[in-house]
């Protein structure tokens, strides 16, 4: 017969007790882990609270508490002062800037990379189009199944976030406006995305796989690393605009490229994930090795198993 809770509980007192009269250190029982604040990008979510929160927990004897929020309003949070995490992670060289610059950080390492995709609906509409399409060459991106034009296609709903606050939903507008000059399409970013914050069109990061994989949407900007855990499908894009590059040539190649919001003017960077200890983080030396082993060989496994890009050659970022 099963242990009522009572009971379950005056067992596990004895237990203490006995470990106590024996000299024994109760933590034995039930070693506890030091807690560490980590605010990361939320198109991590599916790693970080998977198989890196896991392992840092075995290998660190840490427990990760992860906030995961659009980078650049985490970002404005931390420079502000109005969270204290120990860890931050961001995407793209701009949020990580942010806190640098603010004094709320040294030095950011780069831990990954990704790239831009298009992931669909395995329930649109559109479906065996974008499958065709995916299968088709950049030789073939001229033709009546490119994956640009499927996106003007009528009635086809698209999904992407909001750029004021979430690179990604800036970077679909820099993807957009890099296809544009390749494809020599004048007005596709106007075609596809209508106006820059287009309320129709922008979700909450964590929803928009949720509503390919019920067909609410046909179609959204995605990171390669985001739609395999939902066994959404996508289409990768060709090199010169999917932001994978491992490097920050991009303005110099494209400097008529940009977006202004807020009376800020941003442009196309490098989809680097970055990872910085913060200046005010309650738990440093735990933080410390917790970045070190994000860039060692256990973590970067992982990081490939998630499919997630080595960072190359990106360089330290530096306050």
């Amino acid at each position: 017969m099963p242990l009522s809770r009572r009971e379950l509980l005056l067992s596990c007192s004895r237990l203490a007790l006995t470990a106590a009269a024996a000299g024994l250190p109760i933590r034995l029982l039930a070693e506890e882990l030091e807690p560490l604040e980590v605010a990361y990008a939320g198109s991590m979510a599916s790693v970080m609270e998977g198989a890196i929160k896991g392992a840092a927990s075995r290998r660190l004897r840490v427990e990760m508490r992860g906030r995961a929020q659009g980078a650049s309003g985490l970002a404005q949070l931390i420079a502000s002062g109005s969270i204290r995490p120990d860890v931050f992670i961001s995407v793209t060289p701009g949020p990580m800037q942010t806190v640098l610059r603010a004094a709320k950080a040294e030095r950011a390492y780069a831990i990954a990379r990704t790239e831009m995709v298009i992931a669909y609906s395995r329930k649109s509409q559109f479906a065996a189009k974008f499958q065709r399409a995916g299968k088709s060459g950049e030789k073939e991106a001229l033709k009546s199944e490119a994956w640009w034009q499927i996106l003007e296609e009528p009635g086809l709903r698209f999904g992407r976030t909001d750029p004021v606050t979430d690179p990604q939903g800036r970077n679909i507008i820099f993807v957009m406006m890099l296809a544009s000059k390749f494809y020599k399409q004048p007005e596709l970013v106007e075609r596809v995305l209508g106006a820059t914050v287009n309320e129709r069109q922008i979700f909450s990061e964590p929803s928009v796989e949720a509503r390919l994989q019920s067909g609410e949407l046909d179609a959204a900007s995605a990171y390669k690393i985001q739609p395999s855990p939902f066994q959404v499908p996508y289409i990768s894009l060709p090199e010169g605009i999917n932001l994978g590059g491992a490097d920050s040539k991009m303005q110099g190649e494209h400097p008529e490229i940009s977006l202004t919001l807020n009376g800020k003017t941003y442009h196309p960077e490098p989809l680097i994930y970055y990872a910085a200890v913060l200046k005010e983080a309650a738990h440093a030396r735990s933080a410390t090795a917790l970045v070190g082993w994000l860039q060692g060989e256990e973590a970067q496994a992982i990081f490939r198993r998630y499919g997630y890009d080595p960072s190359g050659d990106a360089a330290r970022l530096y306050s």
